[in-house]
């Protein structure tokens, strides 16, 4: 923690640890400017990913089998599309913010701000995966196979992107206490 000024003996408050149990010894701004840093890091990762997935999918009408799609097929493709478009604004949306909030003083609403983005972009990222796990298996093996596989992946993300992190949370809570 930084040593409060000689003439001043005790700390400022925004000098003062951020949450003396967490071992850290960081004050609030400096806490936030390590959740805004790990935060870009954890969307360079999904950006790179939903970029590629918004990127191909816009490719796809481009090839010849489309037009043998059915309405069914057309129509996931085109939700496809929008979720994916959705995902990548959200996902992004961190970047536009933070220029608009730079220098304003407004770390903790940034951060806040791109996190509830971030987890709207992660969900509608699964939604997109899923939906083209049920579009890919329904034109190559059939419309059951693409619900099956659609559940499935949307069944699995689930698990790894939201009930497992949930769980280690509350089990290092409940041993914290």
């Amino acid at each position: 923690m930084p040593h409060p000024h000689p003439e001043h003996p005790h700390p400022r408050p925004e000098d003062r640890d951020a949450d003396p149990r967490d071992g850290r010894h960081e004050t609030a701004t400096e806490r936030m400017d390590r959740n805004w840093n790990e935060l870009l890091q954890e969307l360079r990762v999904a950006q790179t990913g939903v970029q590629i997935l918004t990127g191909f999918l816009l490719t796809v009408p481009f090839q010849q089998r489309f037009l043998d799609l059915d309405s069914y097929q057309q129509t996931v493709y085109l939700v496809l599309v929008v979720l994916a478009v959705t995902a990548t604004g959200f996902i992004v949306a961190p970047v536009s913010l933070h220029r608009i909030l730079f220098r304003r003083h407004l770390k903790r609403e940034l951060v806040d701000s791109a996190d509830r983005m971030a987890q709207a972009g992660l969900a509608t990222l699964a939604l997109v995966l899923a939906g083209s796990a049920l579009l890919l298996f329904d034109v190559v093996v059939g419309r059951t196979a693409g619900w099956v596989a659609g559940a499935a992946a949307l069944l699995g993300l689930l698990v790894v992107w939201l009930v497992l992190p949930l769980r280690l949370s509350h089990r290092a809570r409940r041993e914290g206490d």
